[in-house]
């Protein structure tokens, strides 16, 4: 099951980048604090979006997206070294959109990504990982909520829930 994770994620993540050939990318850098367990710490990401596609003849879009981030691990002497590592993870997936460019809800999106990652932690303890995202983005402000975790696929894992706020630009 593991491999199958890695070789999809790293499926999803080519598609994404190969898209790059299709039309310039929307590049995100954002930062925040990602929760876990009762337990905070610092968090950056790295997002590149391409060309959005109408879903077949509805209103709604998706465009392939790949992202790179980094939780900072964390010191809680109950958990011994379980949460300490830095954890990295890569992805790509899909960025769901609805309406049209010029409608006040099109700025709001949901993110789907499967991630590989380095580093382990009990909020993410697996080689594979699930992200999912909401949030808003305007021409060069994004916000978004975070949630990275297995799903329960290779038994449990707390996952991690982040708080976003980033910047955006079209190079």
């Amino acid at each position: 099951m593991r491999s199958l994770l890695l070789r999809s994620a790293a499926a999803l993540a080519l598609v994404g980048v190969s898209a790059s050939a299709l039309a310039d990318p929307r590049i995100e850098i954002n930062g925040g604090r990602s929760y876990s367990d009762g337990y905070w710490t610092n968090t950056a990401w790295i997002e590149g979006i391409w060309g959005e596609h109408a879903l077949s003849n509805s209103r709604i879009t998706w465009a392939p997206m790949a992202s790179l981030g980094f939780i900072n691990g964390r010191n809680v002497a109950k958990y011994g070294n379980a949460v300490s590592d830095d954890v990295w993870l890569g992805g790509g997936g899909f960025r769901i959109r609805y309406g049209g460019a010029n409608d006040w809800y099109h700025h709001l999106f949901w993110n789907a990504e499967v991630a590989v990652q380095g580093g382990r932690t009990l909020a993410l303890s697996s080689g594979g990982e699930f992200i999912n995202s909401i949030g808003w983005s305007g021409d060069h402000w994004t916000f978004q909520i975070r949630h990275a975790s297995n799903a329960g696929i290779k038994g449990s894992n707390r996952g991690e829930t982040m708080a976003l706020v980033g910047f955006a630009f079209n190079p």
